[in-house]
């Protein structure tokens, strides 16, 4: 489905922009958005069709936006609110782009939220096509609000009240790891660059969205443990309800060209980047928005156990 609007027209997110197209991808997630070239001077009206669809669809895509560098692209993501600097740990030689360049198939290769390790986990990510492998590399989105609102009422009053402890120092890591044995550590964050400081954040494990009030399900390959319950139980029920957020019929996949641009709510969704380009070289740039510290339907805040992600996201820049 096309929603166009070529007129100005009043909406909920006020006056739609003219001239842009928001087209449907997916039944529960996706949409492509056309008629906009992304630069950091667009109209107040532009920028609110952008975000109500973004907070609609999850995920949106533009193309042939080959005109954006790192600098544009981070002056377009501002007008989606503060940012965030690169990574918590990852020294990528950027104040705000973190570069994922790979050419031997590695790729976030599992599902997972941005950064849930910390407390204030990222509200939007903004990424750009570099260069794109002839094929594979494709990337994945789960829509994790509908994950939840699909669930049984049943697991729904298992998980309402119930938290996870999410750390760098878990799956990715494990992952990075192994691929520094099996490939060259040039094309991988290494496990010691990803853990050079250690985070632990508990988080509720269905957070109510601070702009929609929707309720969603924060999970993903950070996640060590859910409080109370021991490794065993803990690994069964993560497989559950991993399982309901990834079904396909949850999901989008977007098959990239130079110039492309993503941008995900980071506060409903998961992702996976697919590791299939063999030895091509693949390059896409990143900016994420700062978001907030997740609240549970209870009205209690996530809990830092571990590390202070201040020098990521100031609290006092957040928006609300």
């Amino acid at each position: 489905m096309t929603i166009s609007l070529d007129r100005e027209t009043s909406s909920a997110a006020g006056t739609a922009a003219t001239g842009v197209t928001v087209s449907k991808i997916g039944g529960r997630i996706g949409a492509r958005i056309d008629g906009v070239r992304l630069s950091g001077d667009l109209s107040p009206e532009t920028v609110a069709t952008i975000r109500a669809a973004i907070l609609e669809h999850k995920v949106v895509f533009f193309r042939g936006q080959n005109h954006l560098d790192d600098e544009a692209q981070i002056a377009f993501a501002e007008l989606l609110g503060p940012l965030t600097t690169a990574h918590p740990t990852v020294n990528t030689g950027s104040a705000r782009v973190l570069a994922l360049a790979a050419n031997k198939g590695m790729a976030a290769n599992s599902w997972h939220t941005d950064v849930t390790f910390v407390d204030r986990i990222p509200a939007f990510s903004v990424l750009r096509g570099v260069a794109i492998p002839a094929y594979g590399g494709t990337t994945n989105w789960a829509n994790t609000v509908t994950a939840y609102e699909t669930l049984p009422d049943a697991l729904k009053a298992l998980v309402d009240n119930l938290w996870a402890t999410h750390t760098n120092d878990y799956d990715y890591a494990a992952q990075s790891e192994k691929a520094e044995i099996e490939h060259d550590q040039d094309n991988v964050f290494t496990r010691r660059e990803f853990t050079r400081i250690l985070f632990q954040t508990e988080h509720p494990v269905v957070r109510v969205h601070p702009e929609t009030g929707e309720r969603s399900l924060v999970l993903g390959h950070f996640v060590k443990s859910f409080v109370g319950l021991n490794t065993a139980e803990s690994h069964a029920l993560f497989q559950l309800l991993q399982a309901r957020v990834t079904k396909l019929e949850n999901t989008v996949r977007w098959t990239w060209a130079e110039g492309d641009v993503a941008i995900w709510d980071n506060r409903a969704t998961q992702h996976y980047a697919v590791a299939d380009f063999d030895e091509q070289y693949r390059e896409v740039r990143r900016i994420t928005v700062a978001g907030d510290v997740p609240v549970s339907i209870a009205g209690e805040h996530s809990r830092v156990v571990q590390g202070d992600a201040t020098a990521f996201s100031s609290l006092d820049e957040l928006i609300s």
